[in-house]
C-alpha cells in the first residue's frame, strides 16, 4: 500500500486541501492510505471558506481532525510532501528526512505555496483578498493533484 503525507503549518488548509483532493481524485481507487500533517497544529479550526470550498467539490472536511506531525507519521509514510520550505526545513531538522515540495512533484516548479498570512500579514483586515487567495490556492492543490496521481501510477518509487 503506497503512503502519502501531505504537510504545513496547521493541518487546516494546505495539506488538508491537498489530502482531500487527493482522496477525490482517487475515488474508491484501493492501493493509498492519504492523509496530513502539521508541524505545529495549533487547536484552530477550519477556515469557513476552506470547508465551503471542499464541500462545493464535493468532499466534506467536517470529520477533519488536526494532527501533529510525528516521527512515527514520517516514518509510515511511503511519500511526504511539504507545502512550504519552512515545512522541508522542519522535517529535515526533527527528523533528518528530504522531502519535496507540493508545487515539485505536481507542477515541476521549486516554489511553496505559501499560507495565506506569509501573502497577506494582516489577512484579517483584508477579509476579501484573503477570501480569494484562498481560493487560488485550493485551486491550485486541487488542479496539481491529477499531476500527482499520474506520477504515483506511472512510478513504484516516486
Amino acid at each position: 500500500m503506497t503512503s502519502i503525507l501531505f504537510v504545513c503549518s496547521g493541518n487546516i488548509f494546505r495539506s488538508l486541501v491537498a489530502e482531500y483532493a487527493l482522496k477525490a481524485h482517487l475515488g474508491s481507487q484501493a492501493g493509498y492510505l492519504i492523509g496530513s500533517a502539521g508541524i505545529e497544529a495549533s487547536p484552530q479550526e477550519i477556515h469557513p471558506v476552506v470547508s465551503a470550498a471542499l464541500l462545493e467539490k464535493g468532499v466534506d472536511p467536517s470529520s477533519h481532525r488536526q494532527r501533529k506531525l510525528t516521527k512515527a507519521l514520517i516514518d509510515s509514510a511511503s511519500l511526504s510532501v511539504a507545502m512550504g520550505r519552512n515545512h522541508q526545513a522542519w522535517i529535515r531538522r526533527e527528523f533528518g528526512r528530504e522531502v519535496p515540495l507540493f508545487n515539485q512533484l505536481c507542477y515541476g516548479i521549486d516554489q511553496p505555496i505559501l499560507d495565506v498570512h506569509e501573502i497577506l500579514p494582516d489577512w484579517r483586515d483584508q477579509p476579501e483578498q484573503a477570501r480569494e487567495y484562498l481560493h487560488i490556492v485550493i485551486e491550485h492543490i486541487w488542479s496539481g493533484v491529477p499531476r500527482l496521481l499520474d506520477r504515483l501510477q506511472a512510478s513504484s518509487t516516486l
